[in-house]
C-alpha cells in the first residue's frame, strides 16, 4: 500500500524592493519548519541593513507555533542579501545550501580579491548533494541540483511541492538569466526539463516575480503542467538549441542587478558580512574596471 505524503503548510512573504519571495514551510504534524531564501533589508545608498522582513517571518512562525530548524538557500542570490545569520542567531536553525556553492566561492574569491573568504563551503552548516534527503519534522525533503542560473542552484522537493529558486519564473514571464559567472543556458534548459518531468500537478514555488506586461498582481505559485503548456520560454516543444539562442540573446541586453556586488560578497559567506574594522564598521568591496584611459591614474 502506498503511504500518503503529508502536505507541508506554506506561508509566502513578498519583498517588493527586491521582487523576492521567501517562504515559511512547516510540517503540520510536528510543527517543525524551515525558512527558504530569507531577505535582509538593505539600503544600498546609505549602507543601512535591517531585519524587518526576517523578523516578520520569525513572528509568523511563532504565531503558528512552529519551531524553525532550517534556513534553506536555493543558491547564492545576486539581487538581495540573505538574512540567514540573523534567523540562525534567534532560532538555532542550521543554514543549508547546495554543495556546489564551493564552485561559486572559488569563482568570486579572486573577483573581490578576498583572501579571507573560505572556498570549502564551511560558512554553511550543511551542504546538500543532488538526490540527498533530509527531514523537516516528519516531512522528507529531496534536494535537486538544478544548475544553469548559477552552478550551485538547488530545488527543494516535498512530495508534490517544489521550491525552485530562480530557475523558473511565472509562465508569462519566463526563466532565469544564465549570464552570471559559472552560469550556462544549456545547463539551465536541462535543469528546467528535469523539473518539468515531474507530474503536472506538482506545485512550483518561485523566488521572484516581476509582473509580466498586462498582469496587475504579483504571483509566485505555478505548476509543472502550467509551465509545460504556457511558459513563454520553455513550453513543450521548445528545443534546447532554441532556448539557448533565446536565453543568450536576452541576457546580452539585461542590466546588472542593483545589489549584485554586496549580495554576492555576503551570500557566498552564508549571509555573513566581513569582520568589522577597528572602528566597528564592516565594509564591502567594489571592484573598479576602467573602461577608458586615464581612470587608472
Amino acid at each position: 500500500m502506498e503511504i500518503p505524503v503529508t502536505d507541508p503548510q506554506v506561508r509566502a512573504f513578498f519583498d517588493e524592493p527586491t521582487n523576492t519571495v521567501s517562504y515559511l514551510v512547516w510540517d503540520p504534524a510536528t510543527k517543525r519548519g524551515a525558512i527558504i531564501d530569507p531577505v535582509l533589508d538593505f539600503d544600498l545608498a546609505s549602507g543601512e541593513a535591517d531585519v524587518r522582513s526576517a523578523q516578520a517571518m520569525i513572528d509568523a512562525a511563532s504565531e503558528e507555533g512552529v519551531t524553525i530548524d532550517w534556513v534553506l538557500e536555493t543558491h547564492a542570490h545576486a539581487d538581495h542579501l540573505s538574512a540567514a545569520p540573523m534567523i540562525k542567531a534567534k532560532t538555532g536553525a542550521k543554514i543549508g545550501i547546495g554543495e556546489h556553492i564551493k564552485s561559486v566561492q572559488k569563482i568570486f574569491r579572486p573577483v573581490f580579491a578576498d583572501h579571507t573568504l573560505k572556498t570549502d563551503g564551511s560558512d554553511f552548516d550543511r551542504l546538500f548533494a543532488d538526490g540527498e534527503t533530509f527531514a523537516i519534522g516528519d516531512l522528507e525533503v529531496e534536494v535537486l541540483h538544478v544548475p544553469g542560473h548559477t552552478p550551485a542552484d538547488v530545488a527543494y522537493k516535498i512530495g508534490k511541492h517544489v521550491w525552485v529558486g530562480d530557475t523558473l519564473f511565472m509562465p508569462d514571464y519566463g526563466t532565469a538569466r544564465a549570464d552570471f559567472p559559472g552560469g550556462d543556458a544549456r545547463q539551465l534548459y536541462r535543469s528546467i526539463r528535469r523539473l518539468l518531468s515531474l507530474p503536472d500537478d506538482t506545485k512550483l514555488y518561485l523566488c521572484h516575480d516581476y509582473k509580466a506586461p498586462g498582469r496587475e498582481e504579483f504571483r509566485w505559485e505555478t505548476s509543472v503542467g502550467e509551465q509545460r503548456r504556457k511558459s513563454v520560454h520553455v513550453h513543450d516543444g521548445v528545443t534546447e538549441d532554441e532556448f539557448v539562442a533565446m536565453r543568450e540573446a536576452r541576457d546580452s541586453d539585461l542590466a546588472v542587478p542593483r545589489l549584485l556586488l554586496p549580495s554576492i560578497q555576503v551570500n557566498i559567506r552564508a549571509g555573513k558580512f566581513p569582520e568589522a574594522e577597528n572602528n566597528g564598521v564592516r565594509y564591502l568591496k567594489i571592484p573598479i574596471k576602467p573602461v577608458s584611459r586615464g581612470i587608472e591614474k
